[in-house]
């Protein structure tokens, strides 16, 4: 977990990979869904170039699913999800429903204008269109607002990781699978 910009997808995909479980995001699954010009991609892709969150009703339906397919029957890796304290009861009634439970929620703590910064170059790098300065800008509002309240709750679980975002990538993975251990 973390805010846009805090690396969460780079570190979710090496961590899957090095655990060899499959990383599931929302936010690719948003984007494939778009760029194949699908209903529910259309209907994201509205939210997602204001830089809102897709609505928890379209996204709990697509994790529900995708929790429930075989190759994430030995683990998981979230990445995007849960973004709401809703969202997070949402998943404790999916995990249960499965016989899962999490293991631990690590958040990357990144500084807001370095998270601009990172933003503003992904954007001229990748030509993404939904990452203009002034929705990246509310894309970290929106995050404050929605989703740091829900840090609190793992945080209560004793399942909250708090790992700096900030360095090279190796860097960061090796604090994150540091880490990881003392989760529990």
């Amino acid at each position: 977990m973390g805010p846009p910009g805090a690396g969460k997808g780079t570190q979710a995909t090496l961590l899957a990979e090095k655990l060899g479980i499959p990383q599931i995001s929302t936010g690719d699954i948003f984007r494939a869904n778009v760029s194949e010009g699908t209903e529910l991609g259309q209907q994201a892709k509205s939210y997602m170039d204001k830089g809102e969150y897709v609505p928890d009703e379209l996204t709990n339906e697509m994790v529900r699913d995708r929790l429930g397919q075989d190759d994430a029957q030995h683990g998981f890796l979230l990445d995007g999800y849960p973004r709401t304290v809703d969202q997070v009861h949402t998943l404790d009634g999916i995990l249960e429903e499965l016989g899962e439970e999490l293991d631990a929620v690590v958040e990357l703590v990144v500084d807001r204008e370095e998270l601009v910064s990172r933003l503003l170059k992904r954007a001229e790098t990748s030509g993404r269109t939904d990452d203009t300065e002034d929705v990246i800008r509310h894309r970290q509002e929106v995050y404050e607002a929605q989703t740091s309240p829900l840090l609190a709750v793992y945080a209560e679980r004793g399942l909250l990781v708090k790992v700096d975002g900030l360095g090279g990538i190796d860097d960061v993975q090796t604090r994150i699978l540091d880490a990881l251990p003392q989760a529990g």
